[in-house]
């Protein structure tokens, strides 16, 4: 696992439906929950909302990690979600 891996995945996260304290967290319970429901899993809303990649998104601009504004309550107004995408798929892939 590379430095930056495991610091994608150390990166605490902003409140949210699983409270997960990290994106390692939020991961776990979101293939925890893939796991779980099976054929029943919504990729679209796996907590209950359609927002959930959002959750991600605020950590990884809060943590300045990639590009991004959020609003005056801490909600994503825009980021860079290609690079942001990106970095969550080398941090699963890094997962050992």
């Amino acid at each position: 696992m590379t430095d930056l891996t495991k610091r994608i995945l150390d990166l605490p996260m902003p409140s949210n439906d699983v409270n997960a304290a990290t994106i390692r967290d939020y991961l776990k319970a979101l293939l925890s929950t893939l796991w779980y429901e099976d054929e029943s899993f919504s990729g679209k809303r796996p907590f209950g909302n359609s927002g959930w990649k959002n959750d991600v998104y605020v950590a990884l601009v809060t943590a300045s990690v990639v590009n991004g504004e959020l609003d005056d309550d801490g909600f994503l107004e825009w980021c860079d979600a290609i690079a942001a995408d990106d970095l969550i798929q080398q941090a699963i892939s890094g997962l050992t």
